[in-house]
């Protein structure tokens, strides 16, 4: 019974502290999270679009490159025009967040 017990509460903190995919974002939904926003911008013509995107699951596993450079090469970009994030999460197990490059 006392082993029993034990696992049950290594299981309930492995849920209680896995249960965190946070994403970064301005706001935070509880339930739901899709936020779309500026990180930068010069105000240049773009007529290219790359995305590089990093992704969460249950706040244990991490993977993914959401780095601009990635995203200027999804996109074939030499010139960056705009950056922009896309980050979404739900109920903190999956959360998921992408650099939006524009630019040619």
């Amino acid at each position: 019974m006392k082993k029993i017990s034990l696992i049950l509460a290594t299981l309930l903190a492995l849920w209680f502290f896995a249960n965190c995919a946070s994403v970064q974002t301005p706001v935070i939904g509880v339930i739901y999270t899709s936020v779309k926003g500026p990180i930068d911008s010069n105000n240049g013509k773009a007529e290219k679009k790359g995305e590089a995107c990093a992704t969460s699951i249950l706040g244990l596993v991490a993977f993914g490159d959401a780095s601009i450079h990635a995203a200027k090469v999804d996109g074939g970009i030499t010139n960056v025009a705009t950056v922009d994030f896309d980050s979404f999460s739900i109920l903190g197990v999956y959360s998921k967040f992408c650099s939006v490059v524009r630019g040619n």
